[in-house]
């Protein structure tokens, strides 16, 4: 089977970090930080969430996934508290990064729900709330699966109808979104796009765009900027980047650049140096 999250978490990471383990009592509020999602895993007890939109009531062993900016507050009763783990997750490329702006502004499952979590969550609890050497470490590495594990139940579940996770939910779409992530430099068409798909031109043309939002030419050109952006942030020449990424010469990749920014690489360059991600 194909591989859908492969080529795009190597080439847009998620890395998390822990903030809290252990119980929590009375209201606390997280703070909608630029540049950061969160991931909180209920092990036990009971939690009202309070976010935009109305407030949701917490009874089960539960995930809470916000992969962009949300301020939220949790509150748990005073004395007995909420068992809780939770990180901050920091997706590569910020708000470019393809996972993070497909995913839905909250999602809650059941802890029990998700296929294969069990195994991980049993060893991420077991380290949360002890104090071993090394703990928030392996406790950031544990998140990052547990990442990787919800990605799979949502696109199972179809529970993303549209952007890049509906779109590699779909039964043929996914293998022609596969070959662009893991062959930007080839020269797609549109038909050889179709074939990859298993599917006519004018039934793939319309399916991707409803699937994912955008046309394939529109979503090629993006993930080839994407990449782009991340090579030029690394030091690595405008010349070698354009043909790393699929562009004859580099007044090509310029123009896709800033159709798709609004700026040339080298302005864009000016703006966001080596370094963090943007």
């Amino acid at each position: 089977m194909t591989d859908r999250l492969a080529a795009l978490l190597d080439r847009y990471a998620v890395a998390a970090e822990v903030f809290h383990a252990g119980a929590l009592c009375g209201i606390n509020t997280v703070q909608a930080d630029a540049g950061l999602g969160q991931l909180h895993l209920v092990r036990r007890g009971a939690v009202e969430v309070i976010h935009a939109g109305p407030p949701l009531r917490i009874d089960a062993p539960s995930l809470l996934l916000y992969p962009r900016p949300m301020a939220h507050r949790f509150v748990t009763d005073a004395v007995r508290g909420a068992d809780m783990a939770c990180a901050n997750l920091r997706f590569e490329d910020g708000d470019a990064n393809p996972v993070a702006a497909g995913l839905p502004a909250f999602v809650c499952m059941r802890l029990d729900e998700v296929a294969g979590l069990s195994d991980v969550l049993g060893v991420l609890f077991d380290e949360a709330f002890a104090r071993r050497c090394g703990r928030a470490a392996l406790l950031n590495r544990l998140f990052e699966v547990a990442m990787i594990q919800i990605l799979r139940e949502l696109m199972e579940r179809g529970a993303v109808q549209v952007g890049l996770l509906g779109g590699l939910a779909h039964p043929r779409l996914r293998h022609a979104l596969v070959a662009m992530h893991e062959a930007p430099a080839r020269p797609w068409t549109l038909e050889a796009l179709a074939e990859t798909a298993g599917m006519s031109r004018s039934s793939f043309a319309a399916g991707f765009r409803a699937a994912v939002g955008v046309t394939p030419g529109q979503y090629l050109q993006g993930w080839r900027v994407g990449l782009a952006r991340q090579a030029l942030r690394r030091g690595q020449p405008l010349k070698v980047v354009a043909t790393a990424v699929g562009y004859g010469s580099e007044a090509a990749l310029s123009r896709a650049f800033k159709a798709s920014s609004g700026l040339s690489p080298r302005e864009w360059k000016r703006r966001h140096p080596g370094g963090a991600a943007a």
